[in-house]
């Protein structure tokens, strides 16, 4: 060690990394949501590659980004159990999800139990829908 060194580490300044409160690891931390640190994270995308979303919907202003989310051609799963309670709000949500997705996109809407629904883009396929089943009722 040089003459004048701390033997401490040596920290590196990084102008990339934006340095905001509320974002550094504390000691003894071993968890940190990646959501919270990283809203925008690029994700690369190759041909043929896909992403999964799952959505909560707290209420019917959450459907434009669940659309967006399927245009873009990913696949979601929608949790819509805190509308159950609201039965025109989760009608008029899953009609419009409905519509979207297989009316617009040409894709698929399938009900998984009670309160989720997998939206599926026209890419994907359930085997479902290849053996003439419905995929909604």
């Amino acid at each position: 060690m040089a003459k004048g060194e701390a033997s401490g580490p040596r920290w590196i300044e990084m102008p990339s990394i934006p340095d905001e409160a509320g974002m550094a690891m504390e000691p003894g931390e071993n968890y940190h949501d990646l959501a919270d640190r990283y809203p925008d994270a690029p994700v690369s995308r190759g041909t043929g590659d896909a992403i999964v979303h799952r959505a909560v919907l707290d209420d019917i202003t959450g459907v434009p980004m669940v659309m967006d989310w399927v245009s873009d051609g990913d696949l979601v799963i929608v949790e819509m159990s805190r509308m159950l309670s609201r039965e025109l709000e989760l009608q008029t949500a899953v009609e419009k999800l409905r519509g979207f997705v297989e009316d617009d996109l040409c894709g698929e809407v399938v009900r998984l139990g009670d309160s989720r629904l997998l939206l599926l883009p026209s890419d994907f396929e359930s085997t479902r829908k290849s053996e003439g089943t419905s995929m909604y009722f």
